[in-house]
């Protein structure tokens, strides 16, 4: 995470200053932070945990090169510096730890040695512990521009039996550029760095309580009342937080939990960058969910009016009304106890072309891939949904139009997926078509029919599945190209379901783009057929059977695609006369 932590303190000299602060580094170290980038050069290991190295950079630095570094410091001069203002010691190089997983340092001293970052963290150190309080100054605050980061504020205070008040004003901040980021860490930074507030003003309270109970400040103070206070505290004013706490190695602990902070909070959150355009199943889909949306606002303004009217249903009108819910126990009476999702069920392209048979498979997809109704006859309802579940992947989103279950046939042009009890008479014309296939499931062993079923379909066995067609396809078939395409790739062993998945998806944009060119082509541009026929043969669709998917395919395309190409062509830039 590109940010930086800090701890900062409001002296009571000197004002709001910095004591110690973490940054990211991703290139080579700054020119002050020290040569030798191992850990035997230049630098000691001391911790390693969680694959952070952690090590304190020790260099010798001669005084004429010290002297320099201190005159090109960002930071405030040891003149205007007091022990409460000063975390590290003078000439202290500060702390390291190195990521080996990303290759990412994280760096630790008082003051950023970028000029730029010390302006940064000096506005938000001030404006953390001065204008930008939080009701009761202690608890967190957010604040910041475009132009100097946004931060994250913590204040909170530190007992101090030598203080104004027995307690010294603090504050941790977080300072990133990305505000959205920030806001969306909020719940994680909190919960971590109030933590480490907790640990500070405990041990702290442990040192004011021995403090007091050896020397009561408070009574001496009051015997003194009329003595200037600064000129009593004889320099007790400025305690350094190693001297309040009484750990002197809280600067080194500090390092590692501002490092692991920002490690962790870098990793809980992930970007996804979606490259090119959105693909027309992306579209369709939002489509959807924008219909479904309007449809919900439409249903919640008549409720009201609907329950007041409360129409009595004619008989059997329930049960109609039932099938469009195929997770309805009313539709599944003759399964018994049905319960979502049994071992009856299709668990991929591969396993269904296994279980049906390559020549009834073959038959089944030709009629998905055209466009025709595919009707599955089962007293399973789940079986059936499972089967319309991976017929669909064949599809793109738009072309789909599924009634799971239903206890009446519906007609073609409502559906090209229809799920159907087997009581369910299907009109003759519907089975003497061409254009529409049937899949019965019969409760039969099929041990004979089928004796090279896979070894994961034992629950398919008590199935006898019948595919018939008015259509039957000829083995000796060309077929669609995308269909020879597809049994390739469920044929190959070698590859992987999940593989084969990514073919049918990449199979599915190359044809789609096809679909594409055509509508533009011939709906939009309304080119002639002698055109329409070379641009198919450029295609590589010029074969009956493709030209009838691509026809197929143009409804699937979505309506923000469609839009967009009649707003070009009534562009005036459209009207242009072609080379």
């Amino acid at each position: 995470m590109n940010a930086i932590v800090a701890l900062c303190h409001f002296c009571e000299l000197h004002g709001p200053r910095t004591l110690f602060c973490t940054e990211v580094l991703h290139a080579p170290l700054p020119q002050g932070a020290g040569n030798g980038d191992s850990p035997g050069q230049g630098e000691q290991a001391e911790e390693e945990e969680g694959g952070i190295q952690m090590s304190s950079r020790i260099r010798a630095h001669s005084p004429a090169e010290g002297a320099s570094s201190e005159s090109s410091s960002p930071g405030p001069k040891k003149s205007d510096m007091c022990e409460g203002c000063r975390s590290l010691a003078a000439g202290h190089p500060g702390y390291i730890s190195h990521d080996k997983e990303t290759s990412i340092k994280y760096v630790s001293h008082q003051h950023p040695n970028h000029p730029q970052l010390f302006s940064i963290v000096r506005q938000a150190c001030v404006r953390s512990l001065s204008c930008e309080v939080c009701p009761g100054r202690e608890g967190p605050i957010f604040f910041g521009d475009e132009q100097h980061g946004f931060v994250f504020s913590h204040t909170f205070f530190i007992k101090d039996s030598l203080a104004r008040g027995f307690q010294r004003w603090y504050s941790i901040i977080a300072i990133m550029m990305d505000r959205i980021y920030l806001i969306n860490s909020w719940p994680f930074l909190l919960g971590k760095i109030r933590g480490i507030i907790d640990e500070l003003q405990g041990k702290a309270l442990k040192v004011f309580e021995t403090e007091q109970f050896g020397c009561p400040q408070r009574a001496q103070r009051m015997n003194t009342a009329f003595t200037p206070f600064l000129h009593q505290r004889n320099g007790n004013a400025a305690r350094s937080l190693t001297s309040l706490t009484s750990d002197d190695n809280l600067w080194a602990c500090l390092h590692t939990s501002f490092a692991w902070l920002l490690k962790a909070c870098g990793s809980r959150l992930t970007e996804k960058l979606l490259e090119g355009a959105p693909t027309e199943d992306t579209l369709v889909q939002m489509e959807k969910l924008a219909d479904l949306e309007e449809e919900s606002e439409s249903w919640d303004n008549s409720e009201a009016e609907e329950e007041e009217k409360a129409p009595v249903l004619p008989e059997g009108a329930e049960g109609r009304e039932l099938t469009k819910c195929p997770t309805d126990s009313s539709l599944l009476s003759d399964c018994g106890n049905w319960q979502p999702r049994k071992l009856s069920v299709f668990k991929s392209l591969r396993h269904m072309r296994q279980v049906l048979g390559a020549p009834s498979f073959r038959m089944l997809a030709w009629h998905v891939l055209m466009g025709n109704q595919v009707i599955w006859k089962s007293r399973d309802a789940d079986l059936v949904q499972s089967a319309f579940e991976v017929l669909r992947t064949m599809l793109p989103v738009g072309c789909v139009r599924i009634i799971p279950y239903s206890n009446q046939y519906e007609e073609a042009y409502r559906c090209n997926f229809l799920g159907l009890s087997p009581h369910v008479q299907i009109p003759s014309h519907v089975l003497a078509s061409e254009f529409a296939v049937v899949v019965e499931a019969h409760s039969a062993p099929r041990s004979s029919l089928h004796p090279a079923r896979c070894e994961d379909d034992q629950s398919l066995s008590k199935y006898e599945f019948v595919v018939t067609s008015g259509s039957p396809v000829a083995a000796d078939r060309v077929g669609p190209t995308i269909l020879n395409k597809m049994e390739a790739a469920l044929t190959n062993q070698n590859l992987s379901v999940g593989v084969v998945d990514q073919c049918l998806i990449c199979l599915k944009e190359e044809w789609m783009n096809k679909v594409k060119v055509l509508f533009k082509f011939t709906k939009v541009d309304s080119r002639p057929k002698e055109d329409t026929q070379k641009l198919l043969s450029i295609l590589g669709a010029s074969e009956e059977d493709n030209v009838k998917l691509l026809k197929f395919w143009m409804t699937g395309l979505s309506k923000t695609y469609k839009s967009h190409l009649m707003s070009t062509v009534r562009s005036p830039t459209a009207s242009e006369p072609r080379n």
